[in-house]
Order: C-alpha cells, then structure tokens, then sequence
C-alpha cells in the first residue's frame, strides 16, 4: 500500500446504484474507481449494492475481475439474486394475514427475463399498457415473489422454498428498506449512495447504524443558469436532511445548490459537503510531444457539444497550419460529426477514432486537450490532460472547470460556447517559449494532484467521520443533558485520537 494509509472511521462500506449495464458510463466508473480507492488506501471492503432485474451478475462480475474494475475487497451484491439464495423466515411480530397470489399462467405478451434457460421474471402488462402483475422465480424454478395491484398499493408476497408466504409489503420501497437492514444486520455501516434513480429510497430510511451519503454526480439543474432543480432530483434533493450528508463534486456546486435549496424553503447548509472525483494519477515525465496537436476524449452526444470543438480547431488551423486534432470517442452523434469534418475538408486535420480504450494514454502525446460540454459535474478528463502536462483549453461552464483550471496559469478558461476565442487561446499556446510552456505544463501536473486518488481518499475519511459524528450527536439531542454532553466529549474524545494518530 503506498503511502501514508488512510484512516476511515471502522464499519462496514457499501455503494447503492440501481444497476451496471453492460455500456456503464461516468458515474459507475467513479464508483467502482472509488471503492478500489477505498480498498487500496484504506484496507475496506465494498460491497456494491443494485436492485435492478439484470440475470447475469455472476457472469458480469467475472468479466469486471478479468478487466481489473473489480478487485479483491470488492463485490457487487444483487437483491433479487441474494433473495434467490437467502432463506425468507415469516416477520416476527405478527401482522396482517399475508394473501399469496397465484403465479401468472404463461400468456403471450408477457415480458420474460431468463438465465440459462430458467424464467427469472414474468411480467405482464394491461391493454392500456399499465402494470398488471409480475412473478418472480429462484434459479431453480420455484415461485419467489409475487406483484398485484391491491386497493392500498401494490400487493408484494415473498414466498420461501416451499412456497409458502412469509412476508409481504405494498411497495417495492419497503420492500428494499427491509433487505437494506438484511445487509446491514445492526452492524455501523456506511452507504453511499450514487444514482438518483436509487437514492429515491433512502429518504425516510433512518437507522442508528447506518451513515447515508448521497453522492451528486452531475449538475442538479435543469438548466445550468436557471436556479431551479431538475424533476428528476428535486423530491430527493427536498429531503436531503434525511441523508447524513449530500456530496457533490465543486464548490460552485455546493453554493448553487443551498441557494436553490433555500429558495424551496429547504435548510442544508450543514449537509452539503464537496468531495471531487479521484483519479489514479501514475508518475509523469514531460517529454517533447508535437507542438499543434489537440485532443479531444469525449461521447458524441448534444452535451459534449463536439461540434463547437471541430469548428475552433477549422477556425484555429486556418491561421496556423500545425493546428490538429484527435478526437476519441463515439455516440450517437457521431455521424454527424463525420459529416460535419467531411462538409469543411477538414480530414486531414481533425482524425476521428472513434471509441478507444486507451485514449486516455494519448493526452501525453498532444500539446492540449479541449472541454467545449454544455455542463459536467467534475470532468475527471481534465484532471488526466493535466497529470500528462497536456495543457487543458476548457469553457468555463456548470460545474469543475474553474475549480480545477487557474486561467492563464495551468490552462484555459473561455466563456461557454466561445469559439473564436478558445481557438485564439490554442494560437497563443503555439506563441509561448519553450521555458514558459514547459513550467505551464509542470504547473499543470501538480494542480493535478490535488485530485489525486490519496488525496481525495483523505477528503472523504475526514466527511464520513464527520458525518458520523453529527448522526451520534443528533441521536442524543432528546437525551437528558448530561447524557448529551457525554456524546460531544466523546466525539471530540475521539476526533483528538485521530488527530494525534494520524
């Protein structure tokens, strides 16, 4: 383990996210990054939770091994895979008499999901489209769970082996609070939370035992210079005191989002925290590289805006004949983009390469990397250009250029959407001495460590412990006074140890 250790508080570690497709991006690679992170510098284990239908996890997981996303100390843990596998016991406390449901007879139409031949999922829809019912089934073939519709919500029976009901709900969220305290067992657990989709089910999930930490990956607004919350976060976001803390990636961020927060009538001022992404940063020597080569490492879709990148470098190469590009990625615009290069001539310098995984190495090679997205939330691809001394050239949009980049110093920073002017900027590097490029570029390369994997590992050690330290003090806040002022001495009691350990 290089380096100095990092000390997280003890206790057990989990990632919630609803599900890893097969073509995951940003946000799953940060977990996983981070959890490896978690792993390398600070000894934990991960488990990564989902609580999505996909079949195959076994198969997914040894694919992560083979590929080095998965290491040992992490694992991914599936609900519908580990119910298959648990054994269901009957509640202890009593309760309403459970009404098993009979298992749906095998209609066309249905939607089916099956592994190796075993149905997993029926799920069957109404004329108008709507849910109708669904049945789930273990690996063996035998009836797990039942969805119906019922007068007060929706009728969800787990069944054991045998068949027989055991337990039963009426929404799917209480069903995943009850398998979360499975997991967690009444052990002291710390569940990060990364997709919307997942954080959903947290707010109203409070446990002694439990630290939450929702993780905000992107810009929260619908539009970046609107002061309203995206739908698809706001009921979240609206509870987040229900959380121990909310991260988000920039300060800029953070600021934006209790503004906006304050203006629903929401006080979070003491749960927003700001923790960037980490990054693997190798050691890096600035060598010759080509002068008038960028680069550009992006998905081809409307928020990249590729295309205002492609037109600064035909603006940039009409004045200087050495100005290139090289451009990695692929999406759904990418026939566009073709076309776009095609339409101005200008293949001979702008090469598209399409998807690539190593295109990342390729940052040590070129003079400058371009940004031209429409929002981020920490774009790590700057923080890869400048550990490789590739100077970044970056609109200064919603949110982690101007967090990361000192205008002038270790990069570039243009209003958003200004084309003339980032490729001025590229003209203007072409102009810089050799001296002056080379302490630029070495300018660069330490701004980078900054974002550092041991870095940013020592950032959120010190906002879990201080996450835990709120919950202990907030558990105590109806105590009587003395007891209360036990909890404070203990929490600094503790937080002079760590200091003077550390």
């Amino acid at each position: 383990m290089p380096g100095t250790p990092v000390h997280f508080p003890r206790g057990k570690y989990y990632a919630l996210t609803w599900g890893i497709p097969d073509d995951y991006g940003g946000m799953t690679s940060t977990l996983l990054h981070r959890s490896r992170a978690f792993h390398r510098l600070g000894g934990l284990d991960v488990e990564v939770l989902t609580l999505d239908d996909r079949p195959d996890y076994a198969e997914l997981a040894a694919r992560l091994r083979e590929s080095g996303e998965l290491v040992e100390g992490l694992r991914l843990r599936n609900l519908w895979d580990d119910l298959r596998e648990r054994e269901i016991t009957a509640a202890r406390e009593p309760g309403p008499p459970i009404e098993p449901a009979e298992p749906l007879a095998p209609r066309a139409g249905d939607r089916i999901i099956s592994h190796e031949g075993v149905v997993l999922l029926r799920e069957r829809r109404d004329d108008a489209g709507g849910f109708a019912a669904l049945d789930r089934f273990r690996r063996d073939g035998t009836l797990l769970e039942t969805e119906r519709e019922a007068p007060d919500g929706r009728r969800i029976v787990l069944y054991d082996a045998a068949g027989r009901a055991m337990r039963q709900w009426t929404s799917r969220r209480k069903l995943y609070r009850w398998w979360l305290d499975q997991v967690f067992r009444k052990r002291l657990s710390f569940l990060l939370v990364d997709s919307k989709t997942s954080a959903r089910i947290v707010p109203g999930y409070r446990r002694d035992h439990v630290v939450t930490v929702h993780i905000v990956h992107a810009s929260h607004r619908e539009d970046p210079d609107q002061p309203s919350i995206r739908p698809s976060r706001e009921a979240v976001l609206r509870r987040s005191g229900d959380f121990d803390a909310v991260v988000v990636l920039t300060e800029r961020q953070r600021a934006e989002l209790l503004s906006d927060l304050e203006k629903l009538g929401v006080e979070s001022a003491g749960r927003i925290r700001v923790i960037p992404n980490g990054i693997d940063l190798p050691p890096v020597e600035l060598g010759d590289r080509s002068r008038g080569s960028g680069i550009l490492v992006a998905s081809l879709d409307k928020r990249k805006r590729v295309d205002r990148a492609i037109e600064t470098i035909i603006r940039a190469h009409g004045r200087d004949a050495r100005i290139r590009l090289d451009l990695y990625g692929d999406g759904p615009l990418a026939d566009a983009v073709e076309a776009q290069v095609e339409q101005a001539r200008a293949s001979s310098f702008v090469t598209l390469h399409g998807y690539q995984p190593s295109a990342r190495s390729h940052f040590g090679e070129a003079d400058f990397s371009l940004l031209t997205s429409e929002s981020e939330g920490l774009p790590l691809v700057l923080v890869e250009s400048m550990a490789a001394g590739c100077i970044p050239i970056a609109y200064d949009i919603r949110y982690g250029p101007a967090d990361m980049i000192r205008d002038g110093i270790d990069g570039y920073l243009l209003p958003a959407g200004d084309v003339d002017g980032m490729a001025d900027r590229i003209l203007a590097l072409q102009q810089l001495s050799p001296a002056r490029l080379k302490a630029m570029r070495r300018r660069a390369v330490a701004r980078s460590r900054e974002f550092s994997d041991e870095a940013i590992a020592r950032r959120w050690a010190r906002e879990l412990e201080r996450a835990l330290d709120g919950k202990r003090i907030a558990a105590a806040s109806d105590a009587p006074p003395l007891t209360r002022l036990r909890r404070r001495a203990g929490v600094l009691r503790r937080h002079v140890q760590r200091l003077v350990g550390r």
